[in-house]
């Protein structure tokens, strides 16, 4: 991009090949980023066993209940792990070319609606073939959050799309959405981890009548929501510290098809 960015020059040498040659002293930047994709991985692994230990597993049409399991799992590795590494792709791989960088970013955004959209045939499955009496669509708040973040987030990688990947499109008009673009793109992901949380609660008070005892399931429910806060925090916070940005490079300019 053609706009302006401060970056700080840090103290930590010890960062590896990823620093190396470049200037670059980005402190703190591996053990957190290190921190951000553990809890990520375990966050993953008990919704797993939640969903497939507690909640007896996954079906799909033949049996709605378990149908259901798998929007829990599907949202989280999908609106939260992987929009979280994306949001961080251009500060991991900050040695990657930008053409490659943004077509891989636009890659992983596809692959979280691919989710989504599963995800949600899931839930929607799960309450309208219900016996004897379906349940009820769209009238609890954590529904309405999930929604608005789902269609913020298509939004957001449609006008992403054509801002970035379209090669007609001009540079300053590109780098006056960027701000936008970040604003926006922060925003939803908060918005899905805000969802997450309200669903986890809504579920643990719908199918655990002692939630209140301390039930392993119901302690479980509650790790995974300290851990939805905690990744999403370091994602955040990574992904707002100037000094942490990708270095801008000569060639960053250039259309896709140049």
């Amino acid at each position: 991009m053609s706009y302006p960015y401060q970056y700080e020059r840090c103290l930590d040498m010890d960062q590896g090949d990823s620093t190396q040659g470049r200037g670059e002293y980005l402190e703190g930047f591996t053990l957190l980023l290190s921190l951000t994709e553990a809890c990520g991985a375990i966050l993953i692994i008990l919704v797993a066993v939640w969903t497939g230990y507690y909640r007896n597993g996954f079906s799909w049409r033949s049996n709605p209940q378990l149908e259901f399991n798998w929007h829990p799992l599907l949202m989280i590795i999908g609106l939260v792990f992987v929009y979280g590494n994306a949001m961080l792709f251009y500060r991991i791989r900050r040695n990657v070319r930008k053409r490659r960088l943004k077509l891989t970013h636009a890659g992983m955004m596809l692959f979280i609606v691919l989710l989504m959209v599963i995800a949600l045939v899931a839930v929607f499955d799960s309450h309208n073939l219900n016996r004897p009496d379906p349940i009820p669509n769209m009238y609890s708040l954590h529904s309405w959050v999930g929604l608005t973040t789902v269609i913020l987030f298509c939004c957001q990688w449609l006008a992403g799309c054509i801002s970035f990947l379209f090669p007609g499109l001009q540079a300053p008009l590109r780098a006056s959405y960027m701000p936008l673009h970040v604003y926006f793109g922060i925003a939803g992901f908060i918005g899905a981890i805000a969802s997450c949380l309200l669903g986890l609660n809504e579920k643990a008070f719908f199918v655990l009548k002692n939630y209140s005892e301390f039930v392993p399931e119901g302690v479980l429910i509650n790790f995974i929501g300290i851990l939805l806060v905690v990744f999403g925090g370091l994602c955040v916070y990574l992904v707002t510290q100037e000094h942490y940005r990708r270095l801008p490079r000569p060639e960053d300019d250039v259309l896709l098809s140049g």
